[in-house]
C-alpha cells in the first residue's frame, strides 16, 4: 500500500505504465530516459523523475531507465501483480459498458460480477459477467473476496449503496454516481461525475 506518495503523483503512475507497455517490443527501446516519458506524456522532466523515483527504480546517466525494469517496477508498485476482485452495484448503460471493458485485467483486477435491483436484468449476462440481486451483495463479496468495488447507480441510491458494501466487507470504491458519498474514514473512494468533468472541459474551450 502506497500511502507516503502525493496523490497526484499517484495518479500518473499508471500513465506512465500504460505509456511503456505501448512502445514496441522490438529491441529498439531497452533503455528511455525521463526526458523522452515526459515529452511522450506532456510532463515535466523533473516531475517525471520525481514520480519514478517513488518506484525505486534507478535511471542510469545518459542512457535513462532500462524498460523492462522500470515496467515491473511501476507494476510492483501498484501491485498489478497481486490478484484482486471487484464487484459492480448498477448493471444500466454505464455500468454495462464497465462490465463489457477488458482493461482491469491490465492491472491485476477481476471484476467477478454485478449486483442490481432489476428483476429483468438478474441471471443475465452482460459481458460474460453474471448479474446477481443486491439482495445478496454480502454472499457474492465473500465468495468472490472482492475488496474492491464500482457504484454506477442513480445519485438517490448511492449513499445507501456504499453502507451496504462497506457491510459486506468492501475496503475501497470507485463511485460513478453524481454525488459525494460517505463511506467512513477507513474505507478509500474515488468520485468521478462524467458529466461535471465534461462540463470543466467545456468551460475551458
Amino acid at each position: 500500500m502506497n500511502r507516503d506518495i502525493p496523490e497526484f503523483s499517484l495518479q500518473r503512475m499508471p500513465i506512465y505504465l500504460n505509456y511503456l507497455r505501448s512502445l514496441p517490443d522490438d529491441g529498439t527501446c531497452g533503455y528511455i530516459s525521463s526526458g523522452a516519458i515526459a515529452q511522450a506524456l506532456g510532463f515535466g522532466e523533473v516531475l517525471v523523475r520525481k514520480d519514478l523515483a517513488y518506484t525505486c527504480c534507478a535511471g542510469r546517466p545518459k542512457v535513462g531507465y532500462p524498460r523492462a525494469e522500470l515496467i515491473a517496477a511501476l507494476e510492483n508498485f501498484l501491485c498489478v501483480n497481486d490478484k484482486k476482485c471487484a464487484v459492480l452495484v448498477g448493471a444500466g448503460g454505464l455500468g454495462s459498458a464497465l462490465l463489457s471493458y477488458g482493461g482491469f485485467a491490465h492491472y491485476g483486477i477481476e471484476l467477478a460480477c454485478a449486483l442490481d435491483p432489476d428483476r429483468e436484468k438478474i441471471g443475465s449476462l452482460i459481458g460474460g459477467k453474471h448479474v446477481y440481486s443486491v439482495d445478496i451483495m454480502g454472499e457474492k463479496c465473500a465468495e468472490c473476496s472482492a475488496t474492491l468495488a464500482i457504484i454506477a447507480v442513480p445519485a438517490a441510491a448511492a449513499q445507501q449503496t456504499a453502507e451496504e458494501l462497506v457491510s459486506a466487507g468492501i475496503k475501497a470504491i470507485l463511485n460513478f454516481a453524481p454525488v459525494q458519498i460517505n463511506a467512513g474514514e477507513d474505507i478509500k473512494v474515488i468520485n468521478i461525475d462524467v458529466a461535471a468533468n465534461l462540463a470543466i472541459l467545456a468551460s475551458m474551450l
